[in-house]
């Protein structure tokens, strides 16, 4: 079924999930995102590039979620204008995207959106845009002013609270402004992008073939979710489709990686209530989960086990034996540390009513994934008609309408149980199959998407072909761009020493955002 929107021409894109692809003019680029949001569809990603080379100018690219499928609209913008409009105003988590567009490409949203710069900190001066196809890839710059126009909140007994960029142990920097009376937070308001990487510009350098590795680095801990989007992408391209064999051992690691983090965060947010037993178990399974991925797959983040065309591991029948038994075992230390973390006093006393996110502010923000699901939004883009091969595998949707802390717990618990059932099911029912198929080359301008449920929520990597098989364009897009403005509002009325525990119970991505 094509998705009706008013006016466009939509082509169909070849892939693993029903998409659509469209160019339209201003207007129509309005309307038709106006008819999605009010068919309840959602903003996925926002992107530009630079098509002066082709003589088209610049392109802004829009992916919306609708019920019938994936549809990109794109607008072209003439040299002299490098507007388009807004859509912050119907779609909450346009903003940053539509700032980090800007920082990158020079293109500027019409309307009342935030035009504050995002991504272009000190490291490049006003005015350059390092995704400009004439930007050189070793360009240095020397520092440059950072000042970044943070909301001041005013009143009596107002005071700030700076928190980072620089943080304890080894999380990536992000800087965290409260504005407080006491110890209540009346607003939070995050800057990211300090350790902008240059990943999408590095895609311009490299084959399509070695640009699959890249994708797998975006943000280490989704490392089979990026991977297997991109393959998605690269394999639409190139009308090729991996065995069931393939499919059913990418959804093995996926469902592996989606298990060993939900472990370590369930760990976590039992430390950051001071219960270091949970803290300790969870991490013992994780690493349990970590050493079996060594012995089966050969990495214990299973980076580039998923590659185009299909996968670079198979699972024998003592592996497959394996890890079947470590999932029942897994099964029954979970329902133990279950009980105990929904029975503790102190646990409950921390965690219900925290952070709070209602499911209105949820489905106005956009937000995706787990922290969706916690807010009583059953979304998943495993159970999307006709992705294979969770199509056959039927995944339960775990989902809570509390949206809180421990709400956010349970949907863990409960993720990571149907996870497990989906690794034994996959494991004795795995069919035969090549482990991988040749992917041909991609015609010049060949374009593709590739869109994965990572334990996130929707990673998306939408591909572009240049010539002779190397990336024209490629954006990477996490489910944290979505999720980090949702912090904010979840913090609200809380109190200081609760950020650190709503902060992980979300365990957004810096990396993610920050390509």
């Amino acid at each position: 079924m094509t998705p009706v929107l008013p006016a466009i021409q939509l082509l169909p894109l070849a892939g693993a999930v029903p998409a659509w692809r469209a160019e339209v003019d201003a207007p129509r680029w309005r309307a038709g995102c106006e008819a999605a949001a009010g068919a309840g569809g959602r903003l996925a990603a926002l992107w530009a590039s630079d098509e002066r080379d082709r003589g088209q100018g610049f392109c802004v690219r829009a992916l919306l979620v609708l019920y019938e499928g994936l549809v990109c609209l794109e607008l072209h913008l003439a040299d002299a204008t490098q507007t388009y409009p807004d859509l912050s105003d119907l779609f909450a988590c346009a903003t940053r995207m539509q700032r980090a567009a800007h920082d990158l490409v020079g293109v500027i949203p019409q309307g009342n959106s935030d035009r504050r710069k995002w991504l272009r900190h000190g490291a490049w001066p006003e005015g350059v845009f390092p995704l400009h196809r004439d930007f050189a890839l070793a360009s240095s710059f020397a520092p440059g002013d950072d000042h970044y126009p943070f909301v001041r909140v005013e009143g009596e007994g107002v005071h700030e609270i700076p928190v980072g960029p620089v943080h304890a142990g080894t999380i990536e920097p992000g800087h965290f402004r409260f504005s407080i009376v006491g110890e209540k937070v009346l607003r939070l308001e995050e800057r990211l992008g300090y350790k902008h990487k240059g990943i999408e510009k590095r895609f311009e350098s490299m084959t399509l073939e070695d640009g699959a590795r890249l994708a797998g680095r975006v943000s280490g801990d989704s490392t089979v979710a990026y991977a297997w989007a991109y393959a998605m992408a690269l394999e639409g391209m190139a009308g090729v489709r991996p065995s069931a064999r393939a499919l059913h051992l990418r959804a093995l690691l996926l469902e592996r990686e989606r298990v060993a983090n939900h472990l370590g965060d369930l760990g976590y947010l039992g430390n950051d209530c001071a219960l270091t037993f949970g803290f300790t178990q969870f991490w013992r399974m994780k690493e349990d989960v970590l050493r079996s991925n060594a012995r089966a797959f050969g990495h214990r983040y299973l980076m580039d086990r998923v590659v185009p065309g299909g996968v670079a591991c198979d699972v024998d029948s003592a592996s497959a034996q394996a890890m079947i038994a470590e999932a029942l075992r897994l099964k029954d230390e979970l329902r133990t540390l279950r009980s105990i973390y929904y029975n503790h006093a102190g646990l409950q006393d921390r965690c219900i009513t925290t952070g709070r996110l209602l499911p209105l502010t949820a489905a106005r923000l956009g937000i995706v994934g787990l922290a969706a699901r916690a807010s009583g939004h059953a979304i998943d883009a495993r159970v999307h008609p006709g992705f294979a091969p969770y199509d056959e595998l039927q995944p339960r949707i775990a989902s809570h309408r509390n949206g809180d802390v421990a709400a956010r717990i349970v949907v863990r618990f409960e993720e990571a149980f149907e996870s497990l059932r989906l690794q034994r099911l996959i494991l004795e029912h795995l069919p035969q199959g090549a482990l991988r198929t040749p992917v041909g080359e991609a015609a010049e301008g060949a374009f593709g998407i590739g869109w994965i449920e990572g334990w996130r929520g929707e990673v998306l990597v939408a591909l572009e072909a240049g010539r002779g098989g190397r990336v024209r364009r490629c954006h990477p897009h996490d489910p944290s761009w979505q999720n980090w403005p949702a912090l904010e509002h979840a913090v609200i009325g809380n109190i200081v020493p609760d950020f650190p525990l709503i902060n992980k119970s979300f365990n957004l991505s810096y990396a993610g955002a920050d390509l």
